[in-house]
């Protein structure tokens, strides 16, 4: 049971007052995408300054797929990362190999899907949830079967998949996150967020929680 709001990622964060505003709204987390083929792809350079432009306790995560161990080292050396996310085919030993804390991202098509990867990657912190796409490795916008999820997971379940304003206050109903993770759902174009719905999306959130 969460027993205080679901923490909120606003993921592939491309430019510092989209990250500024993400804070201003209560986000406690952003994300910035590490992966070249992603429309949300962010230059290290940049990452280091949307980075510098956060204010304090906002955490940074940096999301990686399917990278080299020397492109993660390296993008550690830019960027102080507080939490580094895996959304390819990387394996436990991999993920845990940085001395960093880390998450995983699953790709859930079936029930099963979840409980094995909470099996094999019982070491991070977290497990984030997200829809299936056999062509892509997330930032697909879209949902997917909620009740594939365990009602008792064993780690904490960050969930994400084609999140908006509209349906996040029935997620956290029948879900009840730890955290919850978007990014096209509050984007005025891909990469670009939406101040406005940052603040929707935030706002959502936090009522659903405080009258559920």
């Amino acid at each position: 049971m969460v027993l205080s709001r679901p923490r909120i990622k606003i993921c592939g964060i491309t430019r510092e007052e989209d990250a500024i505003a993400a804070a201003e709204a209560g986000a406690d987390a952003i994300g910035l995408v590490f992966h070249p083929d992603s429309a949300r792809y962010v230059p290290l350079e940049q990452a280091r300054r949307i980075r510098e432009a956060l204010p304090p306790f906002v955490t940074t995560v940096g999301l990686f797929v399917n990278a080299s161990g020397r492109f993660v080292e390296e993008a550690l050396g830019h960027v102080p990362l507080d939490l580094l996310q895996f959304h390819g085919d990387e394996s436990a030993a991999f993920c845990g190999g940085f001395g960093h804390p880390w998450i995983r991202a699953v790709r859930v098509r079936d029930s099963r899907v979840v409980v094995a990867a909470e099996n094999t990657y019982y070491r991070a912190l977290g497990l984030l949830t997200d829809a299936y796409d056999p062509d892509c490795y997330g930032g697909t916008g879209t949902t997917f079967n909620w009740d594939w999820l365990p009602s008792t997971p064993s780690m904490p379940l960050i969930l994400a998949g084609g999140l908006t304003a509209e349906n996040v206050g029935e997620a956290v109903r029948r879900v009840r996150p730890w955290a919850v993770d978007v990014s096209g759902g509050v984007e005025s174009e891909p990469g670009i967020k939406s101040r406005r719905r940052i603040n929707e999306f935030v706002r959502e959130v936090t009522l659903t929680h405080e009258t559920d």
